[in-house]
């Protein structure tokens, strides 16, 4: 059987082994020396990890879901003993001199993601309106099916002022949100070093009819996560913050602020690089 190469994160020289399993059929998880470097990686079956067989299992969400825990789980474990750049999902190259040829090549990038994220870890912080605000519907006088039917407007002129009524409170609606990331924000900033914003997440992903008006996340110095708890609980009592609810998740590998891209020399063109 053909191995290829499977690199999970780059962490710096000396850190302690790693006891996690990888991907099922490979072997042990193990470190390769890089000079000043180290690679977490793992040998894997070849044909498992081809761009067409890649392509095909992540069609399958529970092997794709698989794939990344198991990812994430090692990665998590390379962190536990020193600060770790994790590199993206499927990172796979030939063999273990390929490995190196690649990762030398970024080995200055690699060390100033590891500089940067040297005893921080990262939050996620989520901003969502609290249900009992109702949304609004867009702007018509259609109701949602099976809704009474509006009153119809006696005149062009009532007609107009229900609009902007209507208009006015989006407005207030929208301008109330982004008062409220600002300040969640702001006070998050006073104990985080970085921050990224992200997507905002639809009921379809958070599985709860609450719009999501920030998703943040935040790179903070390890020794100072009870000040950012704090913060946080001082947000919840604040009244600005009266029908918004202040989500935390943490503390992560900071994957949000330590990406560093492969992009010369890697790659795969039907078999890993």
């Amino acid at each position: 059987m053909t191995f290829a190469t499977y690199v999970y994160a780059v962490r710096r020289t000396g850190g302690p082994e790693i006891h996690s399993p990888g991907h099922d059929g490979g072997g042990p998880v193990r470190l390769l020396p890089l000079g000043s470097l180290t690679a977490v990686v793992q040998d894997v079956p070849a044909a498992e990890f081809t761009e067409e067989a890649l392509r095909q299992r992540f069609t399958d969400r529970l092997d794709l879901e698989r794939c990344a825990r198991t990812h994430h789980r090692v990665v998590s474990a390379a962190a536990a003993g020193a600060a770790t750049v994790p590199l993206p999902l499927a990172t796979l190259y030939a063999n273990d001199v390929r490995t190196k040829v690649v990762l030398e090549e970024h080995a200055e990038r690699l060390s100033e993601a590891l500089h940067r994220v040297a005893g921080h870890v990262e939050w996620a912080v989520k901003v969502h309106r609290d249900t009992a605000v109702p949304v609004l519907e867009p702007e018509t006088d259609a109701g949602a099916p099976g809704d009474p039917a509006p009153e119809e407007p006696a005149t062009g002129r009532e007609y107009l002022a229900r609009v902007r009524d209507r208009r006015a409170t989006r407005e207030r609606r929208q301008e109330s949100a982004l008062d409220a990331v600002d300040l969640v924000d702001r006070v998050v900033r006073t104990v985080a070093v970085d921050s990224v914003r992200r997507p905002l997440h639809g009921v379809e992903l958070t599985g709860r009819e609450r719009p999501q008006v920030m998703n943040g996340a935040y790179l903070v110095p390890r020794d100072d996560e009870r000040l950012l708890t704090a913060a946080l609980d001082t947000l919840r009592q604040d009244p600005r913050l009266s029908g918004f609810a202040v989500e935390a998740s943490g503390p992560w590998v900071p994957y949000s602020f330590a990406s560093v891209a492969l992009t010369e020399g890697a790659g795969r063109d039907g078999a890993p690089a």
